[in-house]
């Protein structure tokens, strides 16, 4: 029996021990599973912590020429000046920005201990917060957190999430990446947002011009740019800039004369205004894209415009409005047109400063006036029925109520056609018309690319040939840029064929060639058709 209740008294013993190696073997496969759970929740948010886009913000639509130089610029929707970040970001700046904000930048990977202790150390001796030991890496989140939340309180939380969220943004970017995002989205005072927009603004250049003085004044900026900016404790922004000039100095960055000189440049003053060289094209490709609020991304238009010909023909268009202005003319444009290529070279939308200055009178249709004079006699010398030679009579003529009559109030009784075209005669060009037809010409017009002309043909008349009909300027200059790409007028070599007409232009132009030789002064009209543009021809509209 005693024997009995051992081997029983062992047996529970060993079951016992057998359920208590369950239990915590089960405890171990729960931890081992809350582990795993935890890890791979962590990951998760890891990976997925950053926004996309980083920044989520509306940019300045900015309008660059071929070259890349700045021809204009409007404030973003969110009423900031904030320009697309820079392929390239200026080495003084990089330079400047590193030492004054995180000299081991290069070196750490989005955290930095070092600064965080010496932080830390700062403010117990202080027994305030004078130091919060951030990277650039962390202020960059910073900068995209405070976009899309507003202002955010300084506590050990926020930080701990800008440290976290810094770790991955340095796993996914390379160092150069954030200093671009960090250069494009840092505050540098008023309501000026980036690197290239603080450049225009307070120095009137672009970043990649700036001198080590102007660099290392934008590179303190956006520590406090509500405390200081030039418009404000300007002594100490000066000892800011030069206590980082002295570093930069001693860390041997710049040399002794370059240190010396740098001191020397004063502050900028107020902010200064962007260049507007050409407002009514951006306006035009702002208003195409979409209008203000549709750049969240690129907002630059790097354009075919070149910035020395866009200056010139803006001077230009000045004299000539102050010459036009006592005729009662307020309002004048000029399109510029690359023949060879088509590409616009420099595009005045209105030189009247006080009369509808916003009006772009190259979109705006206007009447035609003797512009599509030429092509009727293109087209009638392409269909034979009239040769250069052919006389046409210009006489008194009457049809109907419309009676045309010349500039001279003159009449030559009969004319070469040639002759009729180079002095821009009237009373021929609207007899020939009567002969060709209203309809077959507008119909000629509209399959050369008018597309303003949307009336039937005798609903214009004959008055179609004499302005009776509304083009812009921007489809008329294209006319004439064809005309001046299918034969170079000073030497009749063609350049470009442009079929299915282009016989029809070659012949035009070999008729106007020869009117040029035979009546020299009487051809201004040619100076329009020529390769190369002529200073004297400068469209105009009257006030409206």
């Amino acid at each position: 029996m005693a024997r009995k209740m051992k081997v029983a008294l062992a047996k529970l013993c060993e079951f016992c021990k057998s359920l208590a190696l369950k239990r915590i073997a089960a405890k171990i496969s729960l931890s081992k599973f809350i582990l795993f759970f935890t890890t791979a929740a962590l990951l998760l948010v890891f990976i997925f912590c950053l926004p996309r886009p980083l920044f989520d913000v509306c940019y300045s639509p900015v309008l660059y020429d071929r070259a890349g130089e700045l021809l204009g610029a409007r404030v973003a929707a969110d009423g900031q000046w904030r320009f697309p970040a820079a392929e390239t970001l200026n080495e003084k700046f990089v330079t400047a920005v590193i030492e004054a904000e995180d000299g081991r930048f290069r070196r750490h990977l989005g955290v930095d201990p070092i600064a965080i202790a010496r932080a830390a150390v700062q403010n117990i001796h202080s027994r305030r917060v004078v130091s919060g030991g951030s990277t650039i890496t962390m202020q960059t989140i910073r900068l995209a957190r405070r976009s899309a939340e507003g202002s955010l309180r300084r506590t050990l939380a926020e930080k701990f999430i800008e440290a976290f969220m810094a770790l991955r943004l340095e796993a996914g970017k390379s160092k150069d990446e954030i200093l671009a995002l960090y250069a494009a989205n840092a505050p540098f005072g008023a309501n000026v947002v980036g690197l290239e927009a603080a450049a225009w603004r307070w120095f009137g250049r672009s970043a990649k011009e700036l001198s080590w003085a102007e660099a290392a004044t934008l590179a303190v900026l956006p520590n406090s740019p509500a405390l200081i900016h030039p418009n404000r404790n300007r002594e100490l922004l000066k000892n800011k800039r030069d206590s980082l000039l002295r570093k930069l100095n001693r860390k041997g960055h710049i040399d002794d004369e370059t240190f010396s000189l740098s001191l020397a440049e004063p502050l900028p003053g107020r902010l200064l205004p962007l260049p507007r060289l050409a407002p009514h094209l951006l306006d035009r490709l702002v208003m195409d894209a979409g209008g203000d609020g549709a750049f969240k991304t690129n907002a630059a238009f790097v354009t075919t415009v070149e910035r020395d010909i866009q200056e010139r023909l803006s001077a230009i268009m000045s004299r000539a409005q102050e010459r036009f202005s006592a005729n009662g003319i307020m309002n004048g444009a000029c399109l510029v047109i690359n023949t060879q290529t088509g590409e616009p070279a420099a595009y005045i939308g209105n030189s009247g400063a006080l009369h509808s200055p916003d009006v772009d009178i190259i979109t705006s249709r206007r009447s035609s006036g003797s512009l599509l004079k030429p092509f009727l006699y293109a087209a009638m010398l392409d269909s034979g029925e009239i040769l250069p030679s052919t006389l046409v009579s210009d006489i008194p003529t009457r049809v109907g109520s419309f009676s045309p009559e010349n500039i001279t109030r003159t009449y030559l009784g009969v004319v070469p056609a040639d002759e009729a075209l180079a002095r821009s005669l009237n009373v021929p060009a609207a007899r020939l018309l009567r002969v060709y037809g209203v309809d077959r010409f507008a119909r000629f017009l509209r399959s050369l690319g008018l597309t303003t002309l949307f009336r039937k043909g005798e609903e214009y008349g004959l008055p179609l040939i004499l302005g009776g009909a509304e083009v812009t300027l921007k489809e008329i200059t294209d006319l004439y840029a064809g005309l001046g790409r299918a034969v170079d007028a000073r030497s009749g070599k063609q350049i470009i064929s442009l079929p299915p007409r282009g016989s029809l232009l070659k012949r035009l132009f070999q008729a106007y060639v020869r009117a040029k030789r035979r009546y020299g002064r009487n051809t201004q009209k040619l100076r329009l058709l020529r390769g190369k543009p002529e200073p004297a021809s400068v469209p105009a509209t009257r006030g409206q």
